[in-house]
């Protein structure tokens, strides 16, 4: 055998014993080593896995240069956002074509009475450019623009920039007309901002050592951080703090939350020195929200259901003792939230497992200050979300509507709830009547339905010899509803059928599917996605040779949980910045995070229970000695999320124990220079959606 025909090697990291013991179990873990990042063993380790990766993924360039090409036909990279009113300009951001980042800017109302219709690649009349994110990332390997808020009088801007993918953010307050910075004192903050009345003062929030947001300061705009004043402190690490405005700039909305629980304060802005009010103590279970609406809030609450109602209070006493009745959900229904303005206020719920809205008009006169809901419709579109809605007196509420097939629709509503749309996505060369989309049910193995959503071309037959793609999450609450996407058609049009499953443990079928997928019934999540997996290798929509699955963060446990308990399933899986070693995280209260995911997974430290169940699940502690799909692990170094070294070590342990051949490779692919959502430019984005793409269809021989 010549030196060109010698099989590629992986990369072998050492192995050094460490005994984890806890109620009496002990695990031998080879590489928790890994956990100090600092070892000079770690990065060098990283950098081979990335080389052994470009060399055994070398045959897919061209198949990844093709959907990369795809991708940018597709898109228009010329292109613009719908203008929003604020004061007494229309803000909005644009693209240019070649260009990484967003350019952010704005034009006079004076020039404009209306709202402007731009045209992509031609800037409006009396444009001022706030932000070129392009001229700001200028020889910076990461840019991310977290926060852009602008002070009343519209003259002065404040943004907070992330330069490395950590997440903690530098604080400039520039003079918008000459762009000169005014502070520039504030350092490694979160990424919650918001501004004085007045524009004196800017409030914003700092991280402690384990990453939790636990502080919330006041800074006097050109002074040094050494006079900022500490406003609030959340000793509970079980809890973080996050705050922002009120759409009428009066008050400062101070939220501590934990998984479960919640309490919020609220600051009057006008009077920045103040203290701030407290609208009801924590009470565990108690999980709360504020809107400001003029001398009332609306509050979104669990106190009386578990899927949330709607109440409101006077502003002057808006304690729970106060909270009378807006709306209580029907059944089928999780209220989410609400926006309120001048004339009218919508609800944000989700209706049959969508999210979708309402409209409540408010009363002339009377006790009962808001009328009964009336639902919205958006030309029937099953998906309806929040645009961008930032002042209190808008006329108007801007709401986005989409489906895994239907791009991204941006209409205005009014009171009345006559609608105008504003924006459709343009996607060049798509023609909705080549594909169908449907949601299906499946029957989990206890019974529960299983929602899948499910997209294909309109010729592909269920016939047993389709390539397939599934899609899951299942954690923390959150829903992963259909959108659309332009890399989907990519996958669509070469006879692949998407799907996207709702286990439980997400959020898409109210509190009770959240808390059937969490703590000590984690095993529903992985069960369900199994479950609905097997579902479309059964009923022909796939062959069972052919389908790859992809999920990221929580979903990357996911991934590893189901390759592990059903690895015949899947021919080929993609763990995005994956939690696979989930219990060695967990039972670490000095990592980033730790302390506050207790409520989500159980406290493995304290209760046996727990540590038991946990490690019959956690990826990394339950690898088997058998066939595999081929494995893709992506992970970023800055990541403080989920630490890159999680799949790292995953995949040491995988190659040393399944018995996966050269057709099913593992591999791993860490972005040096980025954080938990990976590469922060556009361009970059896609390439590396494409590569990703392209190692899944290979595997399904659909490349």
């Amino acid at each position: 055998m010549t030196d060109s025909e010698t099989p590629l090697q992986p990369p072998l990291a050492e192995r050094i014993p460490s005994e984890r013991v806890f109620h009496g179990d002990v695990f031998v873990d080879d590489f928790a080593w890994m956990r100090d990042h600092d070892d000079p063993r770690l990065l060098p380790h990283v950098k081979a896995e990335n080389a052994y990766t470009e060399a055994v993924t070398g045959h897919l360039a061209a198949g990844t240069e093709a959907i990369f090409a795809e991708m940018k036909s597709r898109i228009v990279q010329d292109d613009v956002s719908v203008p929003v009113l604020l004061g007494d300009w229309w803000y909005y951001a644009r693209t240019v074509e070649g260009q990484q980042y967003e350019i952010h800017c704005r034009t006079p109302r004076s020039a404009h009475a209306d709202r402007p219709t731009p045209v992509p690649g031609t800037p409006l009349a009396g444009e001022q450019v706030l932000v070129d994110g392009n001229a700001e990332a200028e020889g910076e390997e990461f840019f991310e623009l977290a926060a852009l808020e602008i002070d009343r009088t519209g003259e002065r801007m404040a943004i907070l920039v992330d330069r490395t993918g950590g997440e903690l953010y530098d604080l400039d307050v520039r003079e918008i007309a000459s762009g000169q910075v005014l502070d520039h004192t504030v350092k490694q903050a979160s990424h919650d901002l918001a501004w004085s009345y007045d524009g004196t003062h800017l409030f914003y929030v700092r991280r402690d050592d384990a990453w939790r947001a636990h502080q919330v300061w006041r800074h006097e705009l050109g002074s040094n951080t050494e006079s900022d004043v500490l406003v609030l402190e959340e000793a509970d690490e079980m809890f973080a703090l996050g705050i922002e405005s009120s759409r009428d700039d009066k008050w400062l909305v101070i939220q501590s939350g934990s998984q479960l629980t919640s309490e919020v304060r609220l600051l009057d802005l006008r009077d920045p020195l103040s203290e701030p009010l407290l609208v009801e103590p924590r009470k565990h279970g108690l999980d709360y929200s504020v809107e400001v609406d003029g001398d009332r809030i609306i509050v979104t609450h669990n106190g009386t259901h578990a899927d949330f109602a709607l109440a409101w209070a006077p502003l002057e006493a808006p304690g729970r003792a106060n909270w009378k009745p807006v709306y209580e959900p029907a059944a089928g229904e999780r209220v989410l939230g609400a926006l309120a303005f001048e004339g009218f206020v919508t609800m944000f719920l989700r209706r049959g497992g969508l999210p979708t809205a309402d409209l409540l008009s408010k009363a002339i006169a009377g006790e009962e200050p808001y009328g009964d809901p009336r639902p919205i419709d958006v030309n029937g579109i099953p998906r309806i979300g929040p645009g961008s809605n930032p002042s209190y007196d808008q006329t108007t509420v801007q709401l986005v509507a989409t489906s895994l097939l239907t791009p991204r629709t941006v209409v205005d509503v009014d009171s009345d709830g006559a609608s105008s749309v504003l924006k459709v996505q343009d996607v060049r060369g798509f023609d909705p009547e080549k594909y169908v989309e449907e949601r299906v049910w499946v029957t989990a193995r206890d019974g529960v339905q299983v929602p899948v959503d499910i997209a294909r071309r309109a010729d592909v037959r269920a016939d047993g010899t389709n390539p397939g793609f599934i899609y899951g999450y299942g954690s923390y609450e959150v829903s992963i509803d259909p959108a659309f996407s332009a890399l989907r058609l990519s996958m669509l049009d070469r006879g692949v059928v998407y799907a996207l499953a709702h286990p439980r443990g997400g959020g898409e079928m109210g509190r009770a599917w959240y808390d059937d997928g969490k703590m000590l019934a984690k095993n529903n999540t992985f069960d369900d996605f199994v479950d609905c997996s097997r579902w479309l290798i059964d009923q022909q929509w796939v062959a069972p040779d052919r389908l790859a699955a992809e999920g990221g963060s929580a979903g990357g446990l996911l991934i590893g949980a189901v390759v592990n308990r059903a690895p015949e399933v899947f021919r080929v899986v993609h763990a995005a910045v994956p939690f696979v070693d989930a219990l060695t995280t967990i039972l670490d209260p000095t990592l980033p995070l730790t302390v506050g995911e207790w409520e989500e997974w159980g406290n493995p430290i304290e209760d046996p229970r727990v540590y038991a169940y946990m490690k019959g699940y956690s990826p990394y502690e339950n690898i088997r000695p058998v066939q595999y799909p081929a494995i893709l692990a992506t992970t970023s170094i800055n990541d403080t999320r989920v630490s890159f070294v999680e799949p790292v070590k995953w995949v040491q342990q995988l190659r040393e124990i399944t018995t996966n051949g050269a057709d099913r490779p593992i591999v791993l692919k860490t972005e040096i220079v980025a954080g938990h959502a990976g590469s922060s430019g556009r361009y970059d984005a896609w390439k590396q959606d494409a590569f990703e793409i392209a190692f899944l269809l290979d595997q399904i021989k659909a490349l």
